[in-house]
């Protein structure tokens, strides 16, 4: 493993998970070769003097169309299958409120008949089934009712491309070929998961809490009742959660009878069911390998390493043997859609009866809308109350319930970080939220961009607004007077981590001049557009990044000739997270690594074991098994949760700090102490401290120029580390572990490590000591935050109700920027999925819905340049506090205060406030008229 090919030309062994060996293997297709080492994906070219990156590693692929996905891939492409592509598709029902009764395939003649039809059945009797994640019949069998609608029932494969396509044709849309039995009404389940939050301030926003979620506990259900949650009994006194319900109680008494001078607003929003539409669908193309008893894979996925752990132990239980799996993790684009879902394992289950030619499984656009992972639609109940004389907040509650469809996925994590994030920038000295997930017959909903954010903070936003009419204060100076400052508590009692700037971005906002000229423009606009209402609108949020149990491993090395690489467990899916991970490498190493490796899954060269739940472990079962040396509480995160920027960056950074501090230092130290190559032995006092990387190699105090290949090969003579792999991990803190590198004890973030020196093996160092954050920080839920508001511009038509969208501000708070084109980036994306949310893109929950197949972006809007005012929006990113601030992450954030913003900015135009998403072209013409 220490002689890792740069190449990637060959297969590398991984672990042996239930019996199988897993091994990663990259691509060798023709197309994948040239995407990696030859044409399309370019080492970054680094501008020393200016410290930045001309243009991202896939930046050139991207705008000739050139980018090669998985779905791209066929099985000519790749090297040692047989040649002869295979293909399936998947039946699925269309109702869910009677027994499946069975398939009726008489529409394909004898002609068109499956070569192999894989069902329920079919799977019982070779004994295979899915990752317990997913929930049974991932194959729905008869006589049951389905969960939901769009469940499978079978899948089809052919060994004839022609065949394959007129059968799918054939089938396509016919209501027959699906036969239904008696009426039994949709399933009734409990809900996927319920959380509940409560919170009493101190006398100030700085004291200790009377009672809190993380100073105490979190409430949860004693039951269930008819599928709703029944909390437990309030008492003053009482055990813990029988506290948090007595206090819950109070404020629901104050809020029913408010104190003289208190404001108390109900208001009830509701949010859409979205596709999360990534470009690519959902695919998997698999070669099962009798004679070796090999599974080939290859597959698009944001978690990788989900994969590799789950899918060997899916197929150690079925009746033919798998010896081997070899996985080809690609590129991709998702945005929550392809974290933990389903499609590769339907595809290994195809390729299982492709009998000896490999199996491509590949949605089209009306099954990818049938079948991918939605976003959650909320349903939410707020109370909120507030000083009439100071506009101080009192009291919030919120009562949230979201729609997770048939499958539990994500649904328990997605209403509980919704809730946590209701508060959105706001300081509330009392608040009770609650959360639940419902289990439904709508499609499985997961971790789509906003993660529950996006619905609870923009109702929010609008509530604000809503609030500061009814005191008759300007809605950004209202928010000032009640934003949360660095050093108050959030609604579980934890205090966010580093400095709080939301109150720097509403001070930007407020002297917008979109801001403080709306009252004339709009008086001027309607003058000279008759048939038009003008109207801007404001909404500023804060969003947490990260999950909590934030892990991953990085390995970066220095050639002897200088040249550096990195490898890395994150995926890449559209963020241009293998771009900036690149370029992190040249903080330490002076440019970025020139080859760069993703979605790795093979860490042997640096073992760490998990166990348990990093989420719910007690302190004394983590104190128990962080005695093993190599015990991690987690072992690796997928592409998610904004985490690339600060937490992946971390794994990179830290890794690189390690070759500089160890490697790269110290033989600059003997050069300039030697006055090797002309230099000086020294004259001055040099510090590392003092080292600076410049164009042209490290100086520090005045000291010559070094280029990297002089100190790399001084590095590997004097046998210093020269490759670094690193495994980390966060629960709203770092990780930290005491290793001892050159008979010196020290202390670094990091909880694994091994190390090369020179140009000798791997060695993996035993930790001396680690600390790992408690388990009662896992109670604060967030603690990471980035900031942005949005001003929105709009017009709207009355005869038609169409708003036009004029122009959009948008102000961000993210500390250092990694690559400044990328955050960019972001922030644009971000802002056209928020504009599509809050306007455009609707979804029927149920048979009307996308599970009756019929579905394509023919019936489904999603924003287009026209409706995102792409050549006229503008923006500021505030600079951050210091050069050592740490990249924040941004990428979900970006999206949620245009929803506000538009929503508030309608209200405006028309003197109507919506509650409901999306607010569409027939809700305004309904009020207009």
């Amino acid at each position: 493993m220490s002689n890792f090919n740069p190449s990637r030309r060959r297969f590398v062994k991984g672990a042996v998970i239930a019996g199988v060996s897993v091994y990663l293997a990259p691509l060798h297709s023709k197309a994948y070769a040239a995407l990696f080492e030859e044409k399309i994906l370019q080492s970054p070219q680094w501008d020393a003097k200016n410290k930045r990156v001309r243009f991202r590693i896939d930046g050139k692929a991207k705008v000739m169309g050139q980018k090669v996905f998985a779905r791209d891939i066929r099985a000519r492409d790749m090297p040692h299958w047989p040649q002869k592509q295979a293909h399936a598709f998947i039946l699925r029902v269309t109702q869910a409120d009677r027994v499946y009764s069975g398939l009726d395939l008489s529409l394909l003649g004898d002609d068109l008949q499956p070569d192999q039809m894989v069902t329920a059945d079919v799977l019982a009797r070779d004994g295979l089934a899915f990752p317990t994640f997913y929930g049974e019949d991932m194959l729905l069998p008869e006589g049951k009712t389905p969960a939901y609608l769009g469940q499978a029932v079978a899948i089809l494969v052919y060994q004839d491309f022609a065949k394959f396509r007129f059968a799918k044709n054939a089938l396509k849309f016919k209501d027959g070929v699906v036969r239904y039995g008696e009426k039994t009404g949709p399933l009734e389940r409990d809900p996927w998961g319920t959380f509940r939050f409560v919170r009493v301030g101190g006398e100030t926003a700085y004291e200790d809490d009377t009672f809190s979620s993380l100073k105490d506990m979190p409430v949860f259900p004693v039951g269930m009742r008819k599928h709703l949650p029944v909390w437990p009994e309030g008492r003053e006194g009482g055990k813990l959660d029988e506290q948090g319900m007595f206090y819950a109680g109070e404020m629901a008494d104050e809020l029913k009878m408010p104190p003289p001078g208190w404001l108390v607003m109900s208001r009830r929003f509701t949010t859409q069911s979205v596709d999360t539409s990534a470009l690519e669908p959902d695919n998997a193309n698999g070669w099962y390998d009798a004679a070796s008893q090999t599974l080939h894979m290859v597959v698009p996925t944001q978690s990788p390493q989900e994969v590799a752990d789950e899918m060997p132990r899916m197929m150690a239980k079925g009746h033919r043997t798998v010896k081997t799996l070899i996985l080809h993790p690609c590129y991709t684009v998702g945005y929550g859609s392809k974290d933990h879902y389903n499609f590769p394992y339907y595809g290994a289950v195809a390729a299982m009866y492709g009998d000896g030619a490999p199996v491509r499984l590949a949605n089209d656009r009306f099954e990818q809308f049938q079948s991918s992972l939605k976003r959650h639609a909320f349903d939410m109940n707020y109370d909120i109350a507030v000083n009439r004389e100071t506009g101080m907040l009192q009291s919030f509650h919120a009562a949230l319930t979201a729609d997770g469809g048939g499958r539990s996925n994500f649904t328990p994590s997605v209403v509980m970080v919704g809730a946590t994030a209701a508060q959105s920038i706001y300081y509330f000295p009392k608040s009770d939220l609650s959360a639940v997930g419902l289990a439904s017959r709508a499609l499985d909903a997961g971790s789509a961009r906003g993660y529950g954010t996006l619905q609870s903070m923009a109702a929010t936003e609008m509530m604000m607004d809503e609030l500061a009419a009814e005191l008759k204060l300007d809605p950004i100076a209202f928010r000032l007077r009640n934003v949360l400052k660095s050093g108050m508590k959030n609604t579980q009692g934890a205090i966010p981590a580093g400095a709080i700037r939301a109150d720097e971005v509403l001070e930007k906002a407020a002297v917008h001049p979109l801001w403080t000229e709306r009252h004339k423009r709009k008086a001027d606009f309607e003058s000279q557009n008759p048939g038009k209402r003008y109207g801007v609108g404001f909404g500023c949020v804060q969003k947490d990044f990260g999950t909590g149990a934030e892990t991953s491993f990085a390995r970066v090395e220095v050639s002897e000739n200088g040249q550096i690489s990195l490898w890395h467990s994150g995926a890449e899916m559209g963020t241009g997270m293998s771009t900036s991970q690149s370029v992190l490498c040249a903080e330490w190493l002076g440019k970025p690594a020139e080859q760069a490796h993703f979605s790795i899954t093979d860490w042997s060269v640096l073992p760490v074991e998990t166990s348990g739940d990093p989420y719910i472990m007690s302190q004394e079962e983590q104190d128990k098994l962080q005695t093993n040396p190599r015990w991690s509480p987690s072992y690796c995160s997928p592409s998610s949760a904004s985490n690339s920027a600060y937490y992946f960056s971390h794994s990179t950074r830290e890794a690189a700090r390690l070759i500089f501090d160890h490697g790269l230092w110290p033989a600059a130290m003997a050069i300039w102490q030697t006055g090797i190559g002309g230099g000086q032995a020294a004259p001055y006092i040099v510090r590392k401290e003092d080292a600076r990387w410049v164009d042209g190699g490290l100086t520090a105090n005045g000291m010559q120029i070094l280029s990297l290949e002089t100190l790399a090969k001084k590095a590997y003579e004097m046998k210093g580390l020269t490759g670094a792999t690193v495994h980390v991990f966060n629960r709203w803190q770092w990780a930290e572990a005491d290793f001892t590198l050159n008979n010196t004890r020290q202390r670094v973030p990091v909880d694994g490590m091994s190390v090369r020196e020179g140009a000798g093996e791997y060695q993996t160092l035993n930790r001396d000591a680690v600390y790992y954050p408690p388990t009662q920080r896992n109670n604060a839920s967030v603690t990471y935050y980035s900031a942005v508001g949005t001003l929105a511009e709009i017009a709207v038509e009355i005869a038609t109700g169409k708003v036009e969208l004029l122009t959009h501000h948008s102000i961000m708070e993210c500390g250092n920027l990694i690559v400044p084109e990328l955050v960019s980036g972001q922030l644009q994306g971000g802002l056209a999925m928020g504009i599509g949310h809050a306007l455009h893109e609707y979804l029927p929950l149920y048979e009307d819905g996308p599970g009756n197949g019929t579905w394509n972006f023919n019936r489904y809007h999603l924003p287009r340049a026209s409706d995102v005012a792409v050549w006229k929006q503008t923006s500021d990113i505030l600079p951050a506090l210091s050069e050592t601030d740490p990249p924040k992450g941004m990428a979900e954030v970006v999206m949620i205060p245009v929803v506000a913003a538009l929503v508030n900015a309608i209200a405006h135009a028309t003197g109507h406030r919506f509650r409901d998403l999306p607010v569409r072209a027939e809700n305004i013409r309904e009020v207009l008229q």
